[in-house]
């Protein structure tokens, strides 16, 4: 039986790490406010950034799976000491990192994205990513540690889901109808654990298989009518309107940096 340890305990992190118990790993799962542990799942308080206790934990590991989540608005402060502390510990206990990544590496697309596609960001976030995945690369092919990274399409429909129920108006960010690629949880839990159990996947990035791409309003419509309500409107939030909410929001100053994600088709192939 394998020892697969999972940080972070978000739904990713979570499914994951169920997913991996159901498959007869044993599985620990490293997360700031720790957990309550069961026959098939450990749980332990641990900050993820704390190069001594994370190599500790990890000792013995099979693989170690990246589900670290920060706040929105603090990827350039908190991600670097993460992804040097697990790069650290993956290299001492001779596990592979799994990490979980996403698209904002890559930039304002000039098509469909692979995961070859260059990683040319030039926002803060997209930046951060980058070099995250720059520096497990060459760690890996410098044969000092092994290493994969899976990457899926982001989505904020749920925050939509009071408006759906009320029949309300559903603001978004961006261009209603542009269209987007979308990836379900279940879907990226299972691509990580592909990954974390089959060596022919180490050494580069995977996209999450993702379903055929839907704009927003077409999404938010599919949501509606599984939920047994009749698809109300949709309107995107001018970005004047972020961006002077930017100036005492960061959240919304942080979404004015990545616009190319929503005012544009973007989509993975």
């Amino acid at each position: 039986m394998a020892r697969h340890v999972v940080v972070g305990k978000g739904p990713l992190g979570a499914t994951t790490a169920q997913l991996l118990a159901e498959q007869g790993h044993d599985v620990l799962v490293l997360s700031r406010s720790g957990g309550r542990s069961s026959d098939q799942v450990e749980h332990r308080t641990m900050d993820a950034a704390d190069d001594a206790a994370l190599a500790a934990a990890t000792a013995g590991a099979t693989a170690v799976y990246n589900a670290v989540n920060p706040a929105y608005t603090r990827w350039a402060t908190d991600w670097p000491p993460v992804a040097a502390a697990l790069l650290a510990a993956a290299e001492r206990s001779g596990a592979v990192l799994v990490t979980m990544g996403n698209l904002y590496g890559y930039g304002r697309p000039a098509g469909p994205l692979t995961p070859r596609s260059p990683l040319a960001a030039t926002d803060t976030k997209g930046r951060v990513r980058a070099r995250m995945w720059a520096d497990a690369l060459a760690a890996h092919q410098a044969g000092r540690v092994r290493v994969t990274e899976a990457r899926a399409a982001a989505s904020h429909l749920m925050r939509q889901l009071p408006a759906l129920r009320a029949g309300r108006r559903a603001w978004v960010i961006g261009d209603p109808d542009a269209p987007r690629s979308w990836s379900y949880l279940p879907d990226v839990a299972a691509t990580l654990v592909a990954l974390g159990t089959d060596e022919r996947a180490w050494g580069r990035a995977w996209h999450v298989p993702s379903s055929p791409p839907r704009s927003q309003r077409e999404a938010l419509g599919d949501l509606a009518r599984a939920m047994g309500r009749t698809p109300g409107p949709v309107a995107g939030i001018p970005w004047p309107v972020l961006r002077a909410a930017g100036v005492a929001v960061p959240f919304a100053r942080e979404l004015v940096d990545v616009r190319h994600q929503w005012d544009a088709p973007f989509l993975l192939d």
